[in-house]
């Protein structure tokens, strides 16, 4: 099955998205410094996040509806199994198989939310933990059509509760470079969406939308490269930081344990 190239699926290879890049990637650093055993990624988009945690785990099980590259050299190295499937449920893995579980920008796109975190929980150890990352809705530019739903610190709160007793709530930040980015970004959205005069992104079915999302997303970030290249060329993970939620976070990161 061939990949269905996306806007979503952000890759290191192309410079406009950088970014982007950098902001998925300062979560895998940190779930970098925690995992360790069995480690389950649902959602392993481009495959970045193998190169990331794989050699930090035993035994790295890697999901996706897409099919992920894992280079022979990985594999060759690493203890790497790949599941392509869609999800829920997680098909072929065990009750109480797995230490960790990492799932970035993923929950978004899952009709079943609470379905999906209850066979996360069902999957994990005992003292097993969750690390989980999505958009904070409450600084989305604009309504994307490719996602189910985003959440709000307090929604995010309420469905881990409803799953897990023991969570916390963080959240990622972006430093001056990265908010001045976001401000351009925010800018030029703006400009496009002033056309949308009967709000249309917010009432016509997202299948009408995600095609023409796709085209003006990767539009707007080449164009933003273009006209900001000191800031997209240079943004770097470590310009993004990892703090006590709120509600002017990037992304909610959640670390729940079973």
């Amino acid at each position: 099955m061939g990949i269905l190239q996306t806007a979503e699926r952000s890759s290191h290879l192309d410079p406009s998205e950088n970014v982007v890049y950098q902001r998925h990637l300062i979560a895998y650093k940190e779930a970098s410094k925690i995992i360790s055993g069995t480690v389950l990624e649902v959602g392993s988009g481009e495959g970045y996040g193998i190169m990331e945690l794989a050699s930090v785990s035993d035994k790295y099980i890697a999901v996706d509806k897409y099919n992920t590259q894992i280079s022979a050299k990985l594999r060759g190295e690493n203890d790497i199994t790949f599941i392509q499937n869609e999800v829920p449920p997680l098909i072929g893995i065990e009750d109480n198989s797995v230490n960790f579980v990492v799932t970035f920008h993923v929950i978004e796109h899952i009709e079943n939310d609470e379905g999906f975190l209850r066979e996360i929980k069902r999957v994990l150890k005992p003292g097993g933990k969750l690390i989980m990352t999505t958009p904070n809705i409450l600084m989305s530019l604009t309504r994307n059509p490719w996602h189910i739903r985003e959440y709000s610190s307090a929604q995010m709160s309420n469905i881990m509760q409803s799953i897990f007793s023991n969570f916390e709530m963080k959240g990622i930040f972006g430093n001056e470079k990265v908010m001045e980015y976001y401000q351009k970004n925010k800018e030029s959205v703006e400009r496009i969406t002033k056309w949308d005069i009967f709000n249309m992104q917010y009432w016509l079915p997202r299948w009408m939308l995600q095609i023409p999302y796709d085209i003006l997303n990767r539009f707007n970030r080449h164009s933003l490269q273009d006209n900001n290249e000191s800031i997209v060329n240079t943004v770097e993970y470590t310009d993004y930081s990892i703090e006590p939620s709120s509600d002017k976070c990037l992304d909610h990161f959640v670390i729940a344990t079973k």
